[in-house]
């Protein structure tokens, strides 16, 4: 029996966790469309009050809890790949001490 097949969650991981750092760096891409229309939501309220010469605090307030919901979004789904991972190489290890303890010896 060989190593487990985990290729594609390995894949997936890197992914999540380039996509973690670009919301951290302040890049858009890794966002859905809701959470994207929501920045750009604020965004345009926040340039419209200082247009009016008007304070910021609570568009800036929007964008602050908006990224760390994003965070924590894709922090919950790197735990969640890397359970799974942890869960498939555990099995792949039982099937084989499975197979090795009923061998012929």
């Amino acid at each position: 029996m060989g190593k487990p097949d985990t290729r594609r969650l390995d894949r997936e991981i890197s992914k999540t966790t380039r996509k973690l750092e670009a919301v951290r760096r302040g890049e858009m891409w890794p966002l859905t469309s809701a959470e994207r229309r929501a920045v750009i939501g604020a965004l345009a309220g926040g340039s419209y009050r200082v247009l009016r010469g008007k304070s910021t605090g609570r568009q800036e307030n929007r964008l602050d809890s908006l990224s760390s919901s994003v965070e924590t979004r894709l922090t919950a789904e790197l735990t969640a790949l890397h359970m799974e991972r942890a869960r498939v190489v555990r099995e792949a290890a039982a099937a084989k001490a499975a197979k090795k303890s009923s061998g012929w010896w």
